[in-house]
């Protein structure tokens, strides 16, 4: 005999009304009122089973004022032959056929199906007989064919019902059969998926995402940040004469272009220490090309004043809590947002899921997970397409901002709100969002279908709108490959005991299983896993080419080398070139850099021909006579005195003629 639960009122809630149940009866949600003996009750069906003819309910029944005749009726209302208007709306259920009924004349709304229920409130009505719904459970071991889906079990065909006026009115109910395949319930997509602009070069790629306007506000801010450091050093006393400080000069885009070229081929040619990356030894661990390009002291000094906001426009009575704490990282994430969003075109399956940027030290957004590698540091939610990684969009947390939450609506909270944040711009093209269980609810997979996309993926039971007789049953209430499912017409949920309970939450799967092996699994549970390492791929080729160091100083400094190493990555997605290779393309675009960019080598004749002149370097305040003092490049002795030509120290009547001389 079969078993199933039944879920709902005839009031159209989601929770069942509370009714007495009898004492000898084995009720599966409510366990305070059992007397059944303690030995394991098996719920999947036995062959030589004592059942009475009367079906055994395992949920509370509600208190039915209907008459005899009419339960009957409805009772038995799936076991007649279905006449063919209802076959006709099964078949077509989620399709974008419409109904004769409408008035000529009137165009479509280019909205989704699941919305125009909504449009109208006063003309829906809720069929009567949709209010007795079950929750589908599949049989004990089902046979499927290898790798084929097919529906878990036969289940008794049930009316079709109108979808509830209220937008968050869920009236839970058994699957119909035979079951729609779920490319019919699936909204269709209507995007061209890849980039937006072609590209033949890595350079090309990557200054679409770092171009000119965005490098020449790195450069003002950078220029005004190291003056306003010297500035600090010398009001605090802080400065000496050997600071790499006292020996700034402005930066160009140029340099700092070259600047980047130099970060990236770290994350290439990996090495512990900082100053080995300048070693000229003639040695197995010689890297003389860091050295050609910058030399050691101006790349440290450009690390140091590297900036992106001006500190004086930080005015924290204008600013929420989690703006003031991005506010010296603000720009780059703004700008990376636009572009990466600009210049690629999602494909259909969308993963949503967040990612960790380690960092050790004190920091007030610092978050713990410890299920990724980083285990502690810097959250981002992230929005990267499944197939690829490509990062679409991202939002780094700094607190959640409760301004806008309201009781009555459920998708105003901090995790709906934040979903439909990321997915801003993409309504209505049949994208498929695949988030894990602390993204889904009842609530926010309806909200998501009304704006055109689908949804699926883990779900917690103790979500609002959940029924209570799926959210009370555990594991041992179930065997090992067994399904419980239930549907609202446009949400289905579907518990499955795998080693553990396992919930999913979807749009369009139903309650189809596959076998692959000897494990029979939903659907749903194959194409999650298929569809949510987005964000877990991007990771783990990010992982290859390691730009932000272990240790640093300055919390957005290790950030923004993250957010570089992920533009380099989409860079190499946008190229779309079979031929290039990630570790190809990235060498291809750190010479691509060094040869744009590369500062002009200085003429030799005109070095030779110009005019020699000594010179004393600056005073170290302006209210002494103290000088700057550097180390004779002939004596080693320290003077204040060097060669404007050569910008060299040396001493001026005892070094200065013999140095010339020799050179």
């Amino acid at each position: 005999m079969e078993q199933y639960v039944e879920c709902g009122s005839s009031s159209g809630a989601s929770t069942p009304k509370k009714t007495s149940t009898p004492k000898k009866r084995r009720n599966l949600s409510l366990r305070s009122n059992d007397s059944t003996p303690k030995k394991r009750r098996n719920l999947s069906p036995r062959s030589n089973d004592s059942t009475p003819k009367k079906r055994r309910n395992l949920s509370p029944r509600s208190n039915d004022s209907t008459p005899k005749k009419r339960r009957n009726l409805i009772n038995s209302f799936s076991d007649r032959p279905r006449r063919d208007s209802e076959i006709t709306t099964a078949l077509n259920y989620g399709s974008e056929e419409e109904s004769d009924e409408e008035e000529e004349g009137i165009a479509e709304l280019a909205v989704p199906r699941i919305a125009r229920m909504f449009m109208d409130e006063d003309d829906a009505e809720v069929n009567e007989r949709s209010a007795n719904a079950t929750l589908e459970r599949s049989p004990q071991s089902p046979r499927p064919a290898d790798c084929a889906s097919t529906p878990a079990s036969p289940t008794p065909v049930s009316p079709t019902a109108m979808e509830p006026s209220n937008k968050f009115q869920f009236e839970w109910r058994k699957f119909s059969t035979p079951q729609i395949e779920p490319h019919l319930r699936r909204e269709p997509f209507s995007q061209i998926s890849g980039p937006t602009v072609s590209f033949t070069r890595p350079y090309e790629a990557f200054i679409a995402i770092w171009d000119r306007e965005i490098m020449e506000m790195i450069v003002r801010e950078t220029n005004i940040y190291a003056q306003q450091l010297a500035t600090t050093m010398l009001e605090n006393g802080t400065i000496c004469p050997s600071s790499r400080i006292t020996r700034w000069h402005d930066t160009n885009v140029n340099e700092l272009y070259t600047y980047f070229a130099i970060v990236l081929a770290m994350g290439v040619v990996i090495k512990t220490r900082l100053t080995e990356y300048w070693n000229t030894s003639n040695d197995i661990f010689s890297t003389p090309g860091f050295s050609t390009e910058m030399s050691y002291d101006r790349f440290h000094l450009l690390s140091a004043c590297l900036h992106f906001n001006n500190n004086k426009d930080c005015n924290s009575a204008l600013l929420t809590r989690p703006q003031a704490k991005l506010f010296k990282i603000k720009p780059i994430i703004d700008h990376l947002n636009r572009k990466f969003s600009e210049l690629y075109s999602l494909s259909q399956n969308v993963a949503l899921d967040e990612s960790l940027t380690m960092w050790k030290g004190w920091l007030e957004i610092n978050q713990f997970i410890p299920n990724k590698a980083a285990t502690v540091g810097i959250k981002t939610f992230e929005l990267c397409e499944s197939q690829t990684g490509y990062l679409w969009r991202f939002e780094v947390y700094a607190g959640h901002d409760t301004s806008a939450f309201q009781e009555d609506d459920p998708v105003s909270g901090k995790v709906p709100a934040l979903v439909l944040r990321l997915l801003n711009g993409l309504e209505h093209k049949g994208h498929t969002i695949w988030m894990d269980n602390y993204y889904n609810s009842p609530s926010l997979a309806r909200e998501l279908k009304i704006r055109g996309f689908d949804c699926a993926g883990t779900l917690r039971t103790n979500r609002q709108f959940v029924p209570p007789e799926l959210a009370s049953i555990t594991k041992n209430d179930m065997i090992v490959g067994q399904l419980l499912g239930c549907t609202s017409g446009d949400v289905d949920i579907v518990v499955w005991r795998d080693k553990n309970l396992v919930a999913f939450i979807s749009t369009y799967h139903a309650l189809l299983a596959t076998k692959c092996g000897d494990t029979v699994k939903p659907t749903v549970a194959q194409d999650y896993n298929l569809n949510m390492g987005g964000v877990d791929r991007k990771d783990q080729q990010l992982a290859m080419y390691p730009l932000e160091r272990k240790r640093n100083k300055v919390w957005y400094k290790k950030f923004f080398r993250r957010l570089l190493n992920a533009s380099v990555l989409n860079s190499y997605i946008l190229l779309k070139n079979q031929s290039w290779a990630h570790r190809k393309f990235r060498k291809a675009l750190i010479t691509d850099l060094f040869t744009a960019h590369r500062a002009p080598a200085p003429n030799s004749k005109t070095i030779a021909t110009s005019v020699h002149s000594p010179a004393q370097y600056s005073s170290i305040n302006p209210k002494k006579t103290d000088r700057l003092r550097r180390q004779c490049v002939v004596c080693k002795k320290r003077t204040v005195t060097y060669c404007k030509t050569c910008q060299l120290a040396m001493c001026t009547y005892t070094c200065y003629e013999p140095y010339h001389t020799a050179h």
